[in-house]
């Protein structure tokens, strides 16, 4: 059954893996910034104006990085991971023939106490293959028969 993989610990993963990716965009940002900021006029005025556009769409980038991460920081707010699933949906954590898959957000592999788990958006092509699905049931995905071992 699903008890040796605890969803409250794919969740914190879950957790940790959207903290790293908006550290890592607001750091970039701030380097971008700082970039554009110590930029210094030169006679080739052209290259100072590159320079700091460059730096500004780099900045930008990262910004948008931060923005989907804050929006991934909201939809795993919407699951509770102490909250039990009979059926294929958000929040559940799915044992197939495929592997472990928590129902979440896409943040990809994850290893908690050593098990490999795949956290995936409720959009995922594999997600919505298994929506609705009960342990014991079946669905296809990439032409593939998957069996659903456990729904928890």
């Amino acid at each position: 059954m699903a008890d040796f993989l605890p969803k409250p610990a794919l969740h914190a993963a879950c957790q940790a893996f959207i903290e790293q990716r908006m550290a890592a965009a607001a750091l970039a940002m701030q380097a971008a910034q700082e970039s554009a900021n110590s930029d210094t006029k030169s006679s080739a005025g052209d290259k100072y104006e590159t320079g700091r556009e460059m730096a500004t769409q780099e900045r930008d980038r990262n910004a948008g990085q931060l923005h989907q991460a804050r929006q991934l920081a909201a939809e795993l707010a919407r699951i509770s991971p102490d909250a039990p699933c009979d059926a294929v949906r958000p929040g559940a954590l799915v044992h197939t023939s495929l592997g472990w898959f928590y129902l979440a957000i896409s943040a990809g592999r994850l290893v908690v106490g050593g098990q490999e788990c795949f956290a995936v958006s409720g959009a995922a092509p594999v997600a919505l293959a298994l929506k609705g699905k009960r342990a014991g049931e079946a669905a296809v995905f990439n032409g593939k028969t998957v069996q659903v071992l456990a729904v928890s």
